[in-house]
């Protein structure tokens, strides 16, 4: 194992012999740290946490810190990180809370950019982008391979969709739908399909020309959300990606952008 002299590794956490430890690192107890890791310098790790293989963290990033709540009473919960994931400087990702279930969880394959704040109780899927300083409130998903725009507040309990896409500087309040782009300009809306996204990933273009219908209807025509919800039900051949869609919108809580 390569650890600098200065780093602070207590004794009960367990460090994989393939990881390395740069300058004054603290790693503290019930801290499970898997293959191949790097700590460049000035990271802070607390648990209990149980990290993957192949994980970058950047100077002075703060991971598995107690959770920012008033409600915390010291008690053991968790921090789970899978895989190949980049998180960069000054980010803060804190454990979860007894009343939202005791777990904050990281996926895979995510870059998570500088000052970026994940709170208590947050799951967070793969292939998810966070840019600079997005910050999440507890208790909120972010689906698989959603990105965030820098300087994104997202309030609490609220869900993002899968392969959404949510421009700089807009403020969350509500569900963000999948496959949208999501933007700020003067007021919140969502200002159609996340194409171009779709496209890098290997969307077929039956599958986006389905959804780019699906997205007229719930944006485009004169139809409530209930009724363009009713009128997609009722078109045949719709596609697994559009059903997604109306499984989300119906499963929302708080309403969705639109």
């Amino acid at each position: 194992m390569s650890i600098h002299p200065s780093a602070v590794i207590d004794p009960r956490a367990k460090v994989a012999v393939s990881c390395k430890v740069g300058p004054y690192c603290v790693i503290g107890p019930e801290v499970e740290i898997g293959d191949r890791c790097h700590l460049v310098s000035h990271v802070t790790i607390e648990g209990p946490s149980r990290i993957g293989r192949h994980n970058g963290f950047f100077p002075f990033s703060s991971i598995g810190m107690a959770p920012q709540d008033l409600t915390y009473a010291g008690e053991p919960t968790r921090l789970e990180i899978g895989d190949h994931n980049e998180i960069r400087e000054f980010v803060t990702i804190n454990r979860g809370t007894v009343k939202g279930g005791g777990l904050t969880r990281i996926g895979s394959h995510s870059l998570i950019m500088a000052y970026v704040h994940i709170a208590h109780d947050c799951f967070i899927g793969d292939h998810v982008i966070m840019a600079n300083a997005a910050t999440l409130g507890g208790h909120i998903t972010v689906e698989d391979w959603a990105s965030v725009g820098a300087l994104c507040p997202i309030h609490q309990f609220v869900r993002i969709g899968t392969h959404s896409y949510i421009g700089g500087g807009t403020t969350i309040t509500r569900d963000v739908l999948p496959f949208s782009k999501t933007a700020a300009e003067r007021n919140t809306h969502a200002f159609g399909m996340n194409a171009v996204g779709l496209e890098r990933r290997g969307f077929s273009k039956e599958r986006i020309t389905k959804l780019h219908h699906a997205y007229r209807v719930l944006l485009a025509s004169k139809l409530n959300t209930t009724q363009a919800i009713d009128r997609l039900k009722s078109e045949p051949d719709r596609g697994e990606d559009v059903d997604l869609l109306i499984k989300f919108i119906e499963q929302s809580a708080r309403g969705v952008i639109k």
